[in-house]
């Protein structure tokens, strides 16, 4: 079997004219479209657009129309910013408008979009310190109840807790979140902030996202899941600034999440094209540098560990999306992470993926109907157009299948 038989379906097809009668002894291309699986990226750049669009600022919004073209040659998924102090710098004055633009734009392009994060003790509201532990819980909620609400039928996927192991823990600053976390413990503010995203929204994806790939995340969802609390993938960072994981690492982390049974998400992946962070800094954001510049041969490593990760990762079963984190260079760090340099050129990793995605793992072929119109068709999930001349039919191929399908 192959290493891949589980990425693919078949379909027993009877293609038929507007007539009825069969499309008999004909050549037909079969196109894939889209793919079932989310190959991902931040879209950060799509609200950004959106703004600059919005103000009239038509260099800025040329120069990240491109970006994003090119982002969309790759990508069918997409994470949007949804971090509380930054979406809602001011009680009540929040940045919908023009993130409820980029996932309606996202959306039209046929890219499934992802809020980022509805809960996380970083990049808080400033603002909810002023109130007590139990009237901050109160307002996380009805936060979860606006945005959650508000995007529903276009974000239908959401990190709703970021990085739990650590949160009650957490010394950097004081912040309102950890506050309610060291109150309540991990298990119960876990348990309120899914359960109201569920309410909100009872179809959506709700992810649990966390760095920390240790026994004490498995622990957390040991425990999470005794309680109920409503998971549906568990996410796992793989920010990989001070050097990549490699395969054995990979194995490992996918064997022992594994045993959950529930779908896995690579939620944040970052692997650098330059001089990989020294491997003493403990917390990543510690390592603050002005320039971290992108060098030829590190460009070269960077497409080789991006193409063998994403391959490692394709071939398990429970792996359902792969969310590279950023697109372009000089984003989180300064890293030279991207796989485009500031300028919008395009590196060696860009067109590594792309051939993974896009050719090897897409289906595009030419089949021959019999005398009854029939072909059978064994192709990567995800959707396609056959076509026949100036016909064509559209066809949903993320399960097996046998269908009657009219090419008009």
């Amino acid at each position: 079997m192959s290493a891949l038989s589980h990425r693919k379906a078949t379909a027993n097809l009877r293609l038929v004219n507007v007539d009825g009668t069969p499309l008999a002894n004909s050549p037909v291309t079969v196109k894939q479209t889209s793919h079932q699986f989310l190959f991902g990226c931040g879209a950060f750049d799509s609200v950004a657009l959106m703004r600059a669009k919005e103000s009239g600022n038509e260099e800025t919004a040329t120069f990240l129309q491109n970006r994003m073209e090119k982002w969309m040659k790759l990508f069918n998924y997409g994470t949007l910013p949804f971090y509380w102090g930054r979406y809602e710098p001011t009680e009540g004055q929040t940045m919908e408008a023009p993130t409820m633009a980029a996932a309606k734009w996202l959306k039209d392009h046929g890219v499934t979009a992802k809020g980022h994060p509805l809960c996380w003790h970083t990049a808080c509201a400033d603002w909810l310190m002023q109130y007590s532990n139990e009237e901050i819980l109160k307002k996380q909620l009805r936060r979860i109840d606006r945005d959650v609400t508000a995007f529903k039928g276009v974000i239908d996927m959401w990190d709703v807790i970021n990085e739990v192991v650590i949160m009650p823990n957490f010394d950097k600053y004081d912040n309102a979140i950890t506050r309610i976390c060291q109150e309540l413990g991990r298990i119960k503010l876990v348990k309120a902030v899914f359960d109201e995203a569920k309410a909100m929204n009872p179809d959506a994806t709700l992810l649990i996202n966390d760095f920390n790939t240790s026994v004490s995340y498995e622990i957390l969802l040991d425990g999470l899941l005794e309680a109920g609390v409503p998971i549906s993938a568990i996410g796992i960072q793989s920010h990989q600034h001070q050097g990549y994981w490699g395969a054995e690492k990979l194995h490992d982390v996918l064997r022992r999440f594994s045993r959950f049974g529930l779908p896995i998400h690579f939620t944040e992946n970052t692997l650098i094209s330059g001089e990989i962070m020294p491997a003493h800094i403990v917390d990543l954001n510690d390592f603050q540098v002005d320039s971290w510049p992108s060098t030829p041969e590190g460009e070269a490593r960077q497409a080789a560990e991006i193409s063998e990760m994403y391959t490692i990762l394709f071939e398990h079963p429970l792996v359902q999306a792969i969310t590279t984190w950023d697109f372009t260079d000089d984003c989180w760090l300064h890293a030279p992470s991207g796989f485009l340099h500031v300028d919008n050129t395009e590196k060696p990793s860009y067109h590594a993926l792309r051939k993974l995605i896009h050719e090897d793992w897409s289906t595009n072929v030419t089949l021959q109907t019999d005398e009854n119109g029939r072909i059978n068709l064994e192709g990567f999930r995800g959707n396609y157009e056959l076509s026949c001349g100036t016909l064509s039919a559209k066809l949903d191929l993320t399960a097996d299948r046998s269908a009657t399908l009219t090419l008009s």
